[in-house]
């Protein structure tokens, strides 16, 4: 299982634009074949950071999943509204394993 978190650099001044994208994702991209933990917008301190997070099976089925996302409608209207309304100002995805498990074992 891998974890991927993107780290966004938004407009501050455009983070209800970031909100909406966020919760259009919620919908996509649970349909596309990833398992969403959240997207976070800034509430206190940086008001330019943002994060999505999901876990998908492999990179193979990041792939894929990828390719399901440019195919969905509401996918395909997000990227063009994030590219219209210029919220997001840089993207950077990370992809990491969980190294902790199991949790909470210790005496």
């Amino acid at each position: 299982m891998l974890t991927c978190i993107i780290r966004y650099q938004i407009d501050p001044t455009k983070k209800t634009c970031f909100e909406q994208y966020a919760r259009n994702w919620g919908q996509a991209i649970p349909r596309c074949g990833a398992d969403l933990i959240g997207y976070y917008a800034p509430c206190e301190g940086s008001t330019t950071l943002a994060y999505g997070i999901y876990n998908i099976a492999s990179l193979a089925a990041y792939e894929r999943y990828r390719a399901r996302l440019t195919e969905d409608p509401l996918g395909r209207e997000n990227y063009e509204f994030a590219q219209r309304e210029k919220f997001l100002l840089r993207e950077d995805r990370t992809f990491l394993t969980l190294a902790s498990a199991p949790h909470g074992t210790g005496t």
